[in-house]
């Protein structure tokens, strides 16, 4: 059973640094399987295997900087800031955001959504570790970027806004907080299986009448919130997979906080039944 996660790069060595170039020839990429290593991830992911989906992915960080990749070291190093910011190390999340935003210039990334993504999840990951200013200057070059693509995407501007709006509860600016919560709700409700994200934007906004008015004056508003999500999480449509348990165990501690204690039991108990059937 074991030998269906095994994989060369779970045991192998990356390619010798030594054995590089001559000196003044220009190198050739060597490109890294980026489907394939995001395929990896998620299964890693699914199983909530974060010590085997690190040791993946630092794997390919050395396989895309032997091979000159320079797209898909971008591609691993987004991938790595999330994962150090889901296990709390501040310090590998930050080096990350920063090798990945400079490996934008080098490509050469002015707009678009590969630039966008980046600036999302670098500043998604300096809110998460309280650095708020960055993070929301970081946010606006995300929707900078994005407002650069030819067509609008509501599914990056749905996480764009609900993530900015994050940024903007914790530096007290709750007017424009819930004006991006709005927007981030409006993009998703025209997504496939948009439910699970607005349902952690109806949390969030939970969370911020909570903290611009008080819960006791804010309860109604808090528990129409609550239940809006109970429901969009539940959508008999949304596949039960990896990212649905992620979702769920996500938002189990808002459901308790606020004395929703059997809907934290419910989401904690179907997250576990996923990770365990994976």
């Amino acid at each position: 059973m074991y030998n269906d996660y095994i994989k060369p790069e779970d045991y192998t060595e990356p390619r010798c640094l030594l054995c590089d170039e001559a000196y003044g020839v220009t190198p050739q990429v060597k490109s890294v399987p980026q489907s394939r290593i995001i395929d990896k991830m998620n299964d890693y992911m699914s199983r909530n295997d974060y010590s085997g989906a690190e040791r993946h992915l630092i794997y390919w960080l050395k396989e895309a900087q032997l091979g000159y990749d320079l797209g898909g070291e971008l591609m691993v190093r987004n991938e790595l800031i999330g994962h150090y910011r889901k296990t709390g190390n501040r310090d590998a999340a930050f080096e990350n955001a920063e090798a990945a935003i400079k490996l934008l210039d080098k490509l050469g990334y002015d707009g678009g959504r590969s630039a966008g993504i980046t600036y999302i999840n670098a500043a998604t990951a300096y809110n998460a570790f309280g650095d708020n200013e960055k993070s929301l200057k970081t946010f606006k070059r995300a929707q900078s970027a994005f407002e650069k693509m030819s067509s609008v995407d509501n599914e990056l501007f749905g996480g764009l806004y609900n993530n900015m709006a994050l940024t903007l509860v914790a530096l007290g600016r709750f007017d424009e907080a819930f004006f991006y919560y709005d927007k981030a709700l409006l993009c998703m409700k025209d997504v496939k299986n948009g439910e699970l994200e607005m349902a952690i934007t109806y949390l969030n906004m939970a969370d911020a009448y909570s903290a611009s008015i008080g819960s006791q004056e804010a309860e109604s508003k808090i528990y129409g919130l609550l239940d809006t999500a109970y429901d969009l999480l539940n959508t008999q449509s949304l596949p039960r997979n990896g990212y649905y348990a992620f979702v769920c165990e996500k938002c189990a501690p808002t459901f308790s906080y606020y004395g929703y204690f059997a809907a934290a039991n419910e989401f904690n108990r179907k997250a576990k039944e996923i990770y365990e059937r994976n």
